[in-house]
């Protein structure tokens, strides 16, 4: 079998982007050649992976099928070659590291300062987004590790808890539901819900809890945590929110926890890594410092710091 790495990509690449065009486009070749290398990937696995729709292509379940272990491929052959390059250059070792919102907020500033003053010698990048985001990211190797909620159970991801992420509910201090000293969970309802967007574990989270407790609020979608915090002081809902994301608000009397008999969600960031494959060893040094007592005490002193 004579597969190749510029088959695999342009494979890839249109399961990513949704169409040849943008595939060609993303990978700054020609049309022709990204269909060239579809049908002779196709040919060397002796079945379709793509199938016309209209003027568009689209997978096959055959082509859903091969893309992760697609994706495994391609996505280790180039953590075999950062590694290559850092066994054969020091100063080219990196670790690219993967964040929720919240995490990336508040947890990995301060972990990246206190690794980078132990280990200047490797680089440290960093790619922020939802929840999806992420777990894609680690999947398909665009990052080394993550910072993130629990992953799924099946989807090639694996993940060690490292810190507790205490969750709280809370609205600004002059709404109804924070003067009263203990709320019904029926009362809970009656207020607007302030959410994160589709694909975000923050949302989920809450949405799973509303159901959890048959409560049918309205509810507001917001495109980031500032907003929500921002839209709960003016009073115009109410949220859950990770206390670390809430800390500085709550401190200084902006918001308020709501408080009511029901359990609130526990939750915990994880470190989140490909199952399969091989281990650079910066991204391994990462890995175990992350969990160290030092880079505890260093999330935790960040929290602790409140402008003047």
């Amino acid at each position: 079998m004579a597969i190749t790495f510029t088959q695999l990509r342009s494979f890839l690449a249109v399961l990513r982007t949704g169409s040849v065009t943008a595939a060609a486009d993303a990978l700054v070749v020609t049309q022709p050649s990204v269909s060239a290398a579809l049908s002779a990937l196709s040919r060397e696995l002796g079945i379709e992976l793509t199938e016309r729709v209209g003027r568009s292509v689209r997978l096959s379940p055959a082509g859903r099928a091969f893309a992760p272990y697609a994706s495994d491929v391609v996505g280790l052959l180039e953590q075999g070659t950062r590694a290559a390059r850092e066994a054969a250059d020091a100063t080219e070792r990196e670790v690219r590291v993967s964040a929720v919102t919240t995490a990336g907020e508040h947890i990995v500033p301060p972990l990246m300062e206190a690794f980078a003053a132990l280990h200047p010698d490797i680089a440290l990048s960093v790619d922020v987004g939802n929840r999806e985001r992420v777990f894609e990211r680690i999947r398909s190797r665009a990052s080394d590790i993550a910072i993130g909620g629990r992953p799924p159970r099946e989807g090639g991801i694996v993940g060690i808890p490292f810190i507790d992420n205490p969750i709280v509910l809370i609205g600004a201090p002059s709404d109804p539901l924070v003067r009263n000293e203990e709320v019904a969970v029926a009362e809970l309802g009656t207020r607007p819900w302030l959410l994160r967007e589709e694909g975000s574990g923050t949302r989920t989270m809450a949405e799973e809890f509303l159901a959890r407790h048959d409560l049918h609020p309205e509810i507001l979608t917001l495109g980031s945590n500032g907003a929500i915090k921002q839209t709960a002081r003016a009073g115009l809902g109410i949220t859950l929110q990770s206390r670390l994301a809430a800390h500085l608000e709550l401190e200084l009397g902006l918001l308020a926890m709501i408080r009511s008999p029901v359990e609130l969600p526990r939750r915990e960031w994880y470190l989140l890594q490909p199952v399969r494959g091989p281990v650079r060893e910066s991204v391994r040094t990462f890995a175990e410092f992350a969990p160290s007592r030092e880079a505890r005490r260093a999330v935790e002193e960040a929290r602790l710091v409140l402008p003047r």
